[in-house]
């Protein structure tokens, strides 16, 4: 059975650092960013609410997906959150309160 993937955004308060990484389970990571575990730089820099996500039929399309966006400049970076989410909003607390259920993107 193919397991699905996502690949994720999280930023500072300041929305001044940005921290892209990939799971297969999006609700347990951005607890583990709230929570500030897992990750030495995400918890140093203090990248904790969520601000865009992309979710995939199998894990192996979000890694790949997430080694392309980690390549890019910082400027296409904000871009491409701005599209989904003009305002830099968290989706942290709306997703952790509510329980979010991600379906993978359609193409």
């Amino acid at each position: 059975m193919e397991r699905g993937g996502y690949i994720y955004i999280v930023s500072n308060y300041e929305r001044t650092t940005l921290y892209i990484g990939v799971t297969a389970n999006l609700s347990v990571r951005i607890f583990d960013h709230a929570s500030e575990k897992d990750s030495e730089f995400a918890a140093k820099y203090k990248c904790k609410y969520l601000i865009y996500f992309e979710g995939f039929q199998n894990i192996e399309e979000a890694i790949a997906r997430e080694k392309v966006l980690k390549k890019w400049k910082r400027k296409w970076k904000f871009n491409l959150i701005k599209k989904s989410n003009p305002e830099f909003n968290s989706l942290t607390n709306k997703f952790l309160k509510i329980g979010y259920r991600f379906l993978p993107a359609q193409e």
